[in-house]
């Protein structure tokens, strides 16, 4: 049997396994999504704050989690017209 092997990027930070999350890359495979802690800080969330309402993190997370962000975004994507 094959066994899949999790993607691991910035050092373990960021994690990407299929049967966690469904496959959305989070943190540390702790089951908290890379997305989850983007959308808190856009909404204005303080690191703090998000610290304290999930104790595993760690500040270096958020961090990998921007990172993260900023080189999906370093991508050149190319849009498609769909009959």
């Amino acid at each position: 049997m094959l066994e899949i092997q999790p993607l691991s990027y910035l050092n373990g930070r960021i994690t990407i396994h299929p049967d966690i999350c469904n496959g959305k890359p989070t943190v540390r495979g702790l089951r908290i999504t890379v997305q989850t802690i983007l959308e808190f800080l856009s909404t204005g969330e303080s690191r703090e704050e998000i610290l304290y309402q999930y104790p595993s993190l760690q500040t270096e997370d958020i961090d990998a989690c921007l990172m993260f962000a900023g080189k999906l975004m370093a991508h050149r994507y190319t849009l498609k017209m769909v009959a």
